[in-house]
């Protein structure tokens, strides 16, 4: 199949299936791990022991993401942002699809969570290399001016896969038992993976290798070691990248993956419940992402991604007094305002950390500052969250917790330079800090 000049059309369908797709795989597992890891492949632990311990599987998958970041973003910078795409889609779909034929503990003992944690490894390492890519693929496409636009579709993914893995569990909740969900229904949506795994591969082969980059290449602007030229040229612009993105991923898996376990644990609350909230949720702050992110072409992505930490900062705890109340409306209402904040420093990040580094080693300082910081932010957030209400029995440590994430996000901020009308084809964007 040869790949031809895409439309913006076709480009916003790339990168936003590709990224659908491997969030699809991503949040399923957060989601199974929230409901049924624990009493599937931690059965001797207590509920909430065995929550942590599935958290702890789920968090592997974060850990495992700068590591992919590093070799997908080696490889982007050196070979192409395309083949980097395919080859990712392929090492997620694929782990995806063992995680649903893993037997459980009572059928093979230990090796049970030893084979979950080595799928939930791979799946890290290809979704590192997956978002930043899809961001490179749309913003290298883009016409001056429309970034931020062009961004909101792999930005969209996210969400899409979401509202699809949770709508599968819930159709799955609604007409199976307990016995049956927890020993077959549950590995269905991961089995799901492999249809969509080969739409996927169908559509991104389709496409070709981005302006920005071949003409990169034509100036033969290519660096032996990226990951070492990033560290040596901007690490600091690196750090602040990194540390600015922890709390997007604080507000999402804070308001899905814990605070589904929450609801579901602590306050006993009905699946149902909790799945719809999150999924309305969800729904709403896939369309506030890609507004937030075509506003920041228009007003820039600094000031959109500050007024989101300030906002979360004065959310945090209400989101908790809200969900406390146990009103299926209510605990809506609570998800619905953290994921609007959540949106808005999402929907211009898209563009704004391709833009802070150079395309010799974009590829690289992109999907590096998305993994790192989703570490603290993705995989230590709910086991955080759920170790701190152990300890204090109150939400309230949660909603702190957030709140100094949110701080730290500001500060990062800060220092940096506006960037929606920095040059993105000459391989220097513009001085990132002020």
């Amino acid at each position: 199949m040869s790949p031809t000049a895409p439309s913006g059309r076709r480009i916003a369908i790339a990168s936003f299936v590709g990224t659908a797709i491997e969030f699809y795989d991503f949040y399923i597992y957060g989601t199974a791990a929230a409901l049924v890891f624990g009493a599937v492949f931690f059965p001797s632990f207590s509920p909430l022991a065995g929550t942590l311990a599935s958290f702890a599987t789920f968090a592997v998958g974060f850990v495992a993401r700068p590591l992919g970041a590093i070799l997908f973003g080696h490889f982007g910078d050196r070979i192409g942002r395309k083949r980097m795409l395919i080859v990712s889609l392929v090492l997620m779909g694929g782990a995806t699809v063992v995680v649903g034929l893993i037997p459980s503990y009572e059928s093979i003992g230990v090796l049970a969570p030893v084979l979950l944690v080595t799928a939930r490894f791979v799946q890290g390492i290809g979704l590192g290399g997956e978002w930043g890519g899809a961001v490179l693929l749309a913003t290298e496409y883009a016409p001056p001016g429309k970034r931020g636009l062009y961004s909101a579709f792999p930005q969209l993914g996210p969400a899409v896969g979401f509202v699809l893995g949770n709508a599968l569990f819930l159709v799955l909740d609604a007409t199976m038992s307990d016995e049956t969900f927890r020993t077959v229904g549950w590995r269905i949506p991961f089995l799901a993976s492999a249809v969509l795994l080969v739409v996927g591969y169908y559509i991104r082969m389709r496409i070709a290798e981005t302006p920005v980059f071949q003409a990169a290449m034509e100036r033969q602007e290519r660096s032996r070691v990226p990951f070492v030229d990033l560290l040596r040229n901007q690490p600091l612009v690196l750090v602040l990248a990194t540390l600015s993105f922890i709390l997007a991923h604080t507000l999402f898996y804070t308001v899905t993956t814990f605070a589904l376990s929450y609801g579901t644990t602590a306050l006993h609350l009905d699946r149902t419940t909790m799945l719809l909230a999150a999924m309305v949720a969800v729904a709403v702050m896939g369309a506030a992402t890609l507004w937030f992110a075509v506003q920041s072409d228009r007003i820039g992505r600094k000031r959109l991604c500050i007024a989101s930490a300030v906002l979360a900062a004065v959310w945090a705890f209400p989101l908790f007094w809200l969900i406390d109340t146990g009103n299926a409306l209510l605990i809506t209402l609570g998800m619905t305002g953290g994921l609007l904040c959540f949106a808005m420093l999402y929907g211009p990040m898209g563009a704004f950390l391709p833009e802070l580094f150079r395309v010799r080693y974009r590829y690289s300082g992109a999907s590096v500052a998305y993994s790192a910081s989703g570490i603290v932010g993705g995989g230590l957030t709910p086991i955080f969250a759920t170790d701190l209400l152990a300890r204090t029995g109150s939400s309230a440590a949660v909603s702190a917790y957030v709140l100094v994430i949110a701080l730290v996000c500001v500060a990062a901020l800060v220092p940096l330079s506006e960037t929606k009308d920095a040059d993105f084809t000459d391989g220097l964007t513009s001085r990132p800090i002020r």
